[in-house]
């Protein structure tokens, strides 16, 4: 009896075995690019109409997107009104729009857009943001993101 149960109990033990898992490699949603490959024109557009965003904070003079540099989803996003409510917090707390300094860009490759990571200058030492700016492949505003600064930048989509 004791055999019998040591006999199934190997048996049952050897027809458990795990059955091997097989690891698919993960696919690159985004790759960081260098600064020098990404073409002139498109780092200067970035660069322009992100700051233009951030300059209304100090002149006033809200100029919304056009169809030629922005998605439409975008256009509809700007108002004259959420540029207010977000400058007088960045104001107070930040003090005034300085610059933008290009930090790095990732291009995404699911969507074929290339995401421009700038570093915003303020007065006060203690401002630490980021903004975004998203071209599209027909090279224009697919996105416009504030944020706080993060050394690693990760990919969500």
């Amino acid at each position: 009896m004791k055999k019998t149960i040591l006999v199934l109990c190997i048996l049952l033990l050897i027809g458990c075995k795990s059955k091997s898992v097989v690891i698919k490699p993960v696919e690159k949603k985004c790759v960081k690019l260098s600064i020098s490959e990404v073409d002139e024109s498109q780092k200067k557009k970035a660069y322009d109409l992100g700051k233009r965003v951030l300059m209304i904070c100090n002149t006033s003079k809200f100029i919304p997107f056009n169809k030629s540099e922005a998605t439409p989803s975008v256009i509809a996003n700007t108002t004259l009104e959420k540029h207010s409510a977000t400058c007088l917090k960045f104001r107070a707390r930040y003090g005034s729009f300085k610059d933008l300094k290009l930090v790095e860009i990732h291009k995404n490759i699911t969507e074929n857009t290339t995401i421009f990571r700038y570093k915003a200058l303020y007065e006060h030492e203690n401002a630490n943001k980021e903004l975004r700016v998203t071209l599209s492949q027909e090279n224009k505003v697919s996105s416009l993101k504030t944020m706080e600064w993060a050394d690693v930048f990760k990919c969500k989509f």
